[in-house]
């Protein structure tokens, strides 16, 4: 299962407000990831059993060098209106008081790593829009783990955004260590994580 558009762009008269009104709207079957992907709200299915492995792996061993003041979050919606976006990252790490109180978002830019894991039904929306809107929303780091990338699963770190535009800290084939720097200082064995 692909993908599937909900919703056009919004129409004359209409503005952010409006497409976050249909975005909250959106009844989509349980375990479904509905986002704003430029300006188009997307139903995507629920991920793979080794998708679901991959995010549990890796925020495991996030949680062993983040603050007690911060968080791994698996469905928070990071707000991207100048973007026309709100995407909801495989993990989110973001500090636990910005993740507190009301609503069903925080600032993109309010996040310290951001981690998506392509599915084949996505792939694209990860490894080109949300690249672009994570850098322009300046999220510090992003972590994009792809197992279909060209039939060589790949990690790429993505940081250091300036301009709208992320510099590639490093990439790695899947079975070889990839390094988050600072503030988390943390060395991935990219080896563990499921090829789909």
């Amino acid at each position: 299962m692909s993908a599937l558009t909900v919703d056009p762009a919004p129409g004359p008269g209409q503005d952010w407000d409006d497409l976050v009104r249909i975005w909250e709207e959106t009844d989509a079957p349980e375990g479904c990831k509905v986002e704003i992907i430029e300006e188009i709200v997307t139903v995507s299915p629920p991920p793979s059993k080794d998708h679901n492995t991959t995010a549990a792996l890796l925020q495991r061993r996030l949680y062993t060098v983040i603050p007690e003041d911060w968080e791994i979050y698996q469905t928070l919606g990071l707000s991207l209106p100048g973007r026309g976006g709100i995407y909801i990252p495989d993990l989110v790490v973001v500090d636990r008081a910005t993740a507190t109180g009301p609503g069903n978002t925080v600032p993109a830019e309010e996040a310290r790593l951001v981690v998506e894991i392509t599915s084949r039904a996505n792939a694209n929306h990860d490894r080109v829009s949300k690249v672009n809107g994570y850098a322009k929303a300046g999220v510090e780091l992003f972590l994009l783990l792809d197992p279909w990338h060209s039939g060589r699963p790949t990690a790429t770190l993505y940081g250091e955004p300036e301009d709208g535009t992320y510099r590639v800290l490093e990439t790695v084939e899947y079975g070889r260590e990839l390094t988050l720097p600072e503030p988390f200082g943390l060395v991935l064995d990219t080896g563990v994580f499921p090829i789909s």
